[in-house]
Parts: structure tokens; sequence; C-alpha cells
């Protein structure tokens, strides 16, 4: 086998290997990086409501992950713990993967 044949096979090898790990993703890191926890706790209400509340609130109203994405990027007003309201925050990926993955994380709390 001649070496561009070798070389290509490696590098082949090597980029299939290097996608899941690419792919795999943190929604706890995203949830941070996004400085959701400024105002989200697991379990306690901050300047906005805990996650477990908001879980419990999409499954008492058979709402499910693709309906979290759509709060997340749309920057709607949404009404504080305090009372009042002010626009939500857009998370910063375009990326439907991500999305899904920190809706599902925050929805299984």
């Amino acid at each position: 086998m001649s070496n561009p044949i070798k070389l290509s096979l490696i590098l082949s090898a090597a980029f299939c290997l290097a996608v899941p790990a690419y792919a795999q993703v943190d929604p706890e890191e995203v949830f941070k990086e996004n400085d959701c926890h400024k105002c989200h706790h697991a379990t306690k209400a901050k300047k906005g409501p805990a996650l477990a509340k908001i879980a419990a609130r999409y499954k008492e109203k058979k709402l499910d992950e693709k309906e979290a994405i759509k709060h997340m990027t749309s920057g709607k007003k949404v009404k504080l713990e305090d009372g009042t309201e002010e626009e939500h925050k857009i998370i910063d990926t375009k990326d439907i993967a991500v999305q899904t993955a920190v809706a599902k994380w925050m929805l299984d709390r």
C-alpha cells in the first residue's frame, strides 16, 4: 500500500474516532457558559424559577424539550419571581443538538 493511501486511511480513522468526542455535549457546562445559573438553580428560586419547578410545570402541561428550546431561543418576556418582567436571554448556540441536550438536562431535574 502506498504512503498516500496509508496516510488517508490513518487520517480517516482518526477523524472517525474524534467525531463522537466532539459530538458529545456537556449540557451543564453550556448552562453555565450562557449564565443561566445566574437566574436558575436546580432546586432554589433565584431571579427565575428553580429547574425543578420548571421541569414540574413542563411535565404537568405535557410539554417537551421542543417547548423549552423555543423558550431558550426566542427572547420572549418572562415573569420573574419578584413579579417583574424582562426579556429572557437567548442561548448562545444555533446547534439543535446542543439546545436539545440542555433542554433535556434541565427538564430531568
